[in-house]
């Protein structure tokens, strides 16, 4: 425990000593946690994969290899998700306390002050009032990354709407990048598709070598595509009422899962332990992934439901979407 307690302590000194112009690093103390872990995935591929940080004595830190400008997301043991931005040389330092994470603060560059500003702003915002303020904030900072972030969580995901997103993002002015690119084209398929009910094409291969498509959902009376990953608490939670339906109403429901997991062999695991008995795609790519990308999925959890092949729906909480199932199917 000595051992282990030093090179914590190594570590930590080390990394304070600053980085060089390949890496990027953050280290931080959180109050009220004295031990525990969270993760750290990168939503735009800046990070491969899926790390865990270990947190001892209220303490942590991470460094990673870094050659551009990236979108860190953090994800608690509650479940909240909190993004960092990181660029190559950089570091940065991460105040929080354990009990009010969404006050979190991330000081050592300009774009994550600015997010933490933002954070501010809408503390103790209405949704309509965040929602006025993150339209403000791009339009203010359009060459700014913090600006992605903020378009895929109040746009994209819970009550999304599409045509402001896409607004948002034709005024920002950054350097084209693969998620910056995969954002545009999420919104303008998902614009197009709530107004004209017709579910992007793709077809590819399941984890079992067998072919899955549009065509699959359009052929049942209710079509799900659900997203999920094995360390989402709330998208396991989808996973397991999506179940319950299924047994309800057999054919009439078909459901396609997409996990976004970094590693096959993992998700395939949590296939077989909850016995999921759809579908599932996984191609190691995260949230970078082809039909992550084609469906316009943009969030963890994240669903699409369709109705004789229209959608109908898109980023349903697990009520939302289990009520919208139940009356498609029901009539």
């Amino acid at each position: 425990m000595k051992g282990k307690a030093l090179a914590f302590f190594l570590a930590l000194t080390f990394l304070s000593c600053g980085t060089d112009s390949r890496h990027f690093k953050f280290d931080g103390r959180f109050k009220h946690l004295n031990q525990g872990e969270f993760y750290v995935y990168s939503p735009d591929g800046g990070l491969d994969g899926l790390d865990t940080i270990k947190v001892e004595s209220g303490r942590f830190a991470f460094e990673m290899p870094c050659s551009r400008p990236c979108i860190l997301m953090l994800v608690f043991p509650n479940f909240s998700e909190q993004p960092i931005f990181a660029e190559p040389g950089k570091s940065v330092s991460v105040k929080g306390d354990a009990s009010h994470l969404k006050e979190m603060e991330v000081t050592g560059t300009k774009d994550n002050e600015l997010m933490n500003k933002f954070r501010q702003q809408i503390a103790n915002a209405s949704p309509p009032d965040t929602r006025k303020y993150a339209s403000l904030f791009v339009e203010d900072h359009p060459n700014s990354p913090v600006g992605l972030h903020i378009v895929s969580k109040y746009f994209m995901q819970s009550e999304p709407n599409y045509q402001e997103a896409k607004r948002l993002l034709g005024l920002m002015t950054l350097d084209a990048s693969n998620y910056f690119n995969h954002l545009k084209q999420a919104a303008a398929n998902l614009s197009k598709a709530s107004t004209h009910g017709k579910l992007p094409s793709f077809k590819e291969n399941d984890m079992e070598g067998n072919p899955v498509g549009s065509n699959t959902l359009a052929a049942a009376k209710v079509g799900v595509v659900t997203l999920w990953s094995s360390w989402s608490y709330e998208s396991m939670s989808m996973q397991r009422e999506l179940k319950n339906l299924k047994r309800k109403w057999g054919s009439q429901l078909q459901v396609v899962g997409v996990c976004v997991d970094g590693s096959k062999q993992e998700a395939q695991k949590v296939i077989d332990r909850d016995t999921i008995p759809w579908a599932n795609l996984c191609d190691g790519d995260m949230m970078m992934g082809k039909v992550v990308q084609t469906l316009g999925l943009a969030s963890i959890p994240d669903n699409i439901i369709t109705h004789n092949g229209k959608i109908v729906a898109h980023g349903l909480n697990i009520q939302q979407m289990k009520e919208k199932v139940e009356e498609l199917l029901a009539h």
